[in-house]
């Protein structure tokens, strides 16, 4: 069809583009009708956190909304570590067949006996690998503890799978009768940073998890993390959080011992309340938040096990709905940031070769060590004194002894490493400072990306820091943003803080049009045909066709970057294919980082979709001489769906934005 009529090779050209070109100056259609889509009847809500090092869910019944059901006590469970959520790891049988999820997969792995365990296929904090990759594709591999590697995209949907099962288990369980997964509507958290293809593996994983399937893709919401925790933060009464700001006394406390004093406090009340896993949620606003006014802004600081993720929402009243003001930034600085410390530490005392080779010789030797870790770095504080004690496991300094023909002791008087001592009961032994010293650099990348957010204009009047996730429940980090931004806004941190986003993921499932306005992490277009202007558009990008000489390989942009996009919203463009007779009309469509794009071959730019509109065999309908096709983009949760629509026939096609096919 598109002979090359040049010797320039253009992407336009050499995928056979039938070209179209625009029609009309475009228009933003808000089209509310029909962004509010038939609310189907679900029962529940069940929503997922998929954390990098714990997971869990909770649902409600629609019925009773303010009830929210944490979900049941899992066997296991470690010393020091409150276990409303469950280890991320999995456990594959060495024919790679699903065998354990969570405690149960770990505790079970630790039995093994270490020839046996070499076969097996153990995996945890794999949710990262979604972040780091560059190129994410439905072929990623994530690589077991014995080295051997799987599709992640199979780990995924055995981790939704085992959830779906435990789920509707105790669902049915408490309905007293089987309970249908129709009846859920499922929500699955992911980080606001997150780039738009590891958001769609998800979705993809929970299709193949069969959580919903693609023909009923409603059924599951993708909610952002932070955004969740926002919601939840709304309904917080006074007494379910603490305030670690220098401006008040809170409930009797001054600021300055709040930190420790208030925690305590909130720790002991959680204990108390931890046998009940229901919680209610009134169906008020909170106090704090009954403060806030039109316009007002805050802060969601969501710090978890891999990533931290800053939002900043403003709030619009009558409704409360939130806008989105500053689209999502923050970076892999997670708790898990402090193992790795802990490990170059390792390095350091017993040589890199060495724990290399220790992590894959005793897989679940290493595992524990890093359990024993886990608990006593959930005991560092700011004004912590005495020394905090590691074991270390008996293969650990056994194996170090065969490795290098002397004692792990030894090895300990010859670093110079001041701060960790051997101590005689077989545990290494570590003053806080060195504790604390792990924590550092990941507190500190979290403390300069904050600063970083607060220069900007659109956040400099923030009234309040909401401080959520797991790792919110470390002193240090909540000491840092309390002596950094404790002058400049109110920081709060909910009770329960490593369940706040489970919870207000839920409360997102019951009602989904509480958040109105996002920014858009990408540029949107498509490649179009324009007239060629001589000394405006590029020599290499002419095309002769019958006669008209056109410019190729323009990005026709629909959305920009960082644009305000309200849920729902549709854009309309519409076009006309170059060749009045060309039956078959190819739209690719295309997204870009950046804001300033001109042609589909700028860097950076990718395709992203294709709507392939054939129009064979509708000669028989008169076809005006300019064939009108209107292409929408309507821009969802975390969805965005684009459809083709030729005027004078109404036939259309959809298509859903696809980043990881492409």
């Amino acid at each position: 069809e598109t002979a090359p009529t040049s010797a320039y090779s253009s992407p336009a050209r050499s995928l056979g583009d039938t070209g179209i070109t625009p029609l009309s100056p475009s228009h933003i259609v808000n089209d509310t009708d029909s962004s509010v889509s038939e609310q189907q009847a679900f029962l529940v809500v069940v929503a997922i956190d998929f954390g990098t090092t714990s997971s869990g869910y909770a649902y409600s019944f629609t019925k009773e909304p303010e009830c929210i059901h944490v979900m049941r006590r899992w066997e296991g469970g470690d010393p020091g570590v409150s276990n409303q959520k469950t280890p991320t790891t999995i456990l594959l049988t060495p024919e790679r067949k699903f065998h354990s999820f969570g405690y149960a997969a770990r505790d079970f792995y630790h039995d093994l006996d270490p020839n046996e365990a070499k076969q097996w296929l153990y995996l945890e904090k794999f949710k990262m690998k979604l972040h780091t990759t560059g190129d994410l594709t439905m072929d990623t591999d994530l690589t077991a503890a014995n080295g051997k590697k799987v599709k992640a995209l199979e780990i995924f949907a055995y981790a939704l799978q085992y959830f779906k099962e435990q789920a509707l288990k105790e669902l049915s369980d408490q309905a007293g009768s089987e309970f249908e997964n129709s009846d859920v509507r499922w929500v699955i958290t992911v980080p606001a940073i997150w780039k738009q293809p590891a958001k769609q593996f998800m979705r993809q994983a929970a299709y193949q998890a069969g959580l919903v399937s693609p023909e009923n893709s409603e059924q599951l919401i993708i909610a952002l993390e932070p955004e969740a925790a926002s919601i939840y933060c709304r309904k917080l009464r006074l007494h379910q959080m603490i305030e670690l700001s220098s401006k008040a006394a809170v409930n009797g406390y001054s600021g300055s011992d709040t930190v420790g004093a208030g925690f305590t406090q909130a720790k002991e009340h959680v204990r108390r309340h931890r046998q009940s896993r229901t919680f209610l949620v009134e169906n008020v606003i909170g106090e704090i938040w009954s403060e806030l006014e039109e316009g007002d802004k805050y802060v969601v600081v969501d710090s978890g096990g891999g990533t931290v993720d800053l939002t900043v929402h403003q709030i619009r009243l009558p409704e409360g709905h939130l806008k989105e003001l500053y689209k999502a930034t923050g970076g892999p600085y997670g708790s898990l940031g402090v193992d790795y410390e802990f490990e170059k530490l390792l390095y350091k005392i017993f040589g890199e070769d060495f724990i290399e080779q220790f992590k894959i010789k005793r897989p679940a030797a290493w595992v524990d060590l890093m359990i024993a870790f886990e608990s006593r770095k959930r005991a560092a504080a700011p004004d912590r004194t005495n020394p905090l004690n590691i074991t270390l496991p008996f293969s650990f300094i056994d194996y170090y002894k065969k490795f290098r023909g002397h004692s792990v002791e030894h090895a300990l008087r010859k670093s110079n490493v001041d701060f960790v001592k051997w101590s005689s009961q077989g545990m290494l032994r570590m003053s806080p400072d060195a504790m604390n010293a792990l924590f550092k650099p990941t507190i500190d990348s979290i403390i300069e990306h904050l600063r970083d957010l607060f220069q900007k204009p659109e956040v400099s009047t923030v009234k309040f820091l909401f401080l959520v996730g797991g790792f919110a429940e470390a002193p240090l980090l909540q000491q840092a943003v309390q002596a950094a931004f404790g002058d400049q806004c109110r920081i709060i941190i909910p009770q329960d803080v490593g369940l706040t986003i489970l919870k207000g993921a839920v409360l997102f499932g019951l009602d989904p049009t509480v958040i109105k306005v996002r920014r858009s992490p990408l540029t949107y277009g498509v490649g179009v045909l324009n007239r060629y202007v001589e000394g405006k558009h590029p020599p290499e990008k002419l095309l002769v066709k019958d006669g008209t000489r056109w410019c190729t390989d323009v990005f026709d942009k629909f959305i920009s970057a960082d644009q305000s996009v309200a849920l729902g919203e549709l854009v309309k463009r519409s076009y006309t294919p170059a060749k009045p007779s060309q039956l078959v009309i190819v739209i690719n469509i295309y997204s870009s980082e950046h804001d300033n794009v001109s042609f589909i071959t700028d860097p950076g730019v990718k395709k992203c979709g294709t709507l392939r509109l054939d129009l064979t065999g509708t000669s028989g309908t008169t076809v005006p001489a300019r064939r009108e096709i209107q292409t929408l983009m309507q821009f969802g949760d975390t969805e965005i769906k684009a459809t083709a629509i030729d005027i004078a026939t109404s036939k259309s096609v959809k298509v859903g934005i696809d980043f990881l096919n492409y």
